[in-house]
């Protein structure tokens, strides 16, 4: 009995015989998107031996595969080989063409190494690629990477072309009030979050800021306001404990 046949059944757990000799096209292609998102899998779950071992086989099994190259380049990235890591996004992008999440993790891989001028043009290509759902994060990406950058200006800018997209993007609103908060624009921050909080839900996050902006003003009564809502709404956030502690007359539900 050939030993292959019998695992069939279990191929997308075991791949026992994915490297076998043999096998057709479309059985090589089945097998490396089986050992592709095993190896996705491990990688989330910080199982790196295994997310190797599987990504680097479904690579042998289909290298003109884009999704393979860029799960690999983002295993080679969390090991710190940073040249594999560089080789394999670029081969993910040749392989992808037009694929803007691909462009999204490389420029995201760019800019944590400090390759801001490189990270921001990919981002942006990302954001004007038409087949890309959500071109406001990569925006708003593109201004994070120029604020680490030092060039808060243009990283302002992003974080306006984001929003002029959606409106109601948590995260650029709070990137650029947080923006306009450590330039000591205070007032100008906390308009930000109260007119987006009048209107969409709320976040942990904008909460905080709200609350920030609103002591840096010196205005009691709203970073009250601030503070009493992150109680009531994250009760058990970091952001609660901390609003909560530095303002009196709230608590969080664990001191009450």
């Amino acid at each position: 009995m050939n030993p292959c046949k019998s695992v069939a059944l279990l191929a997308m757990l075991s791949l026992v015989c994915a490297g076998a000799q043999g096998l057709s096209s479309a059985d090589s292609a089945t097998a490396s998107e089986a050992n592709k998102n095993l190896g996705i899998a491990y990688l989330k779950s910080g199982n790196l031996p295994l997310a190797k071992e599987k990504l680097e086989r479904a690579r042998d099994q289909s290298p003109r595969s884009g999704p393979v190259r860029g799960a690999l380049a983002l295993l080679y990235a969390r090991l710190g080989e940073d040249g594999k890591a560089d080789a394999e996004f670029n081969n993910a992008l040749k392989y992808s063409k037009n694929d803007p999440d691909q462009q999204n993790n490389y420029a995201v891989f760019l800019c944590s190494r400090g390759r801001y001028a490189e990270g921001v043009k990919i981002f942006e290509q990302a954001a004007s690629n038409p087949l890309y759902r959500t071109p406001w994060s990569a925006y708003t990406n593109a201004g994070v990477c120029l604020r680490n950058a030092q060039q808060p200006d243009e990283a302002a800018a992003r974080f306006t072309k984001a929003l002029a997209q959606r409106p109601n993007y948590a995260e650029a609103v709070f990137q650029a009030g947080d923006l306009e908060l450590s330039q000591h624009h205070a007032a100008d921050a906390y308009k930000r979050i109260d007119t987006y909080l009048a209107t969409y839900p709320a976040t942990a996050d904008l909460l905080f800021l709200g609350w920030r902006a609103a002591r840096e003003q010196g205005d009691q009564v709203a970073a009250f306001r601030m503070a009493r809502r992150l109680q009531a709404d994250f009760s058990g956030s970091e952001q609660a404990r901390a609003a909560s502690a530095a303002t009196p007359g709230t608590s969080t539900a664990n001191e009450r």
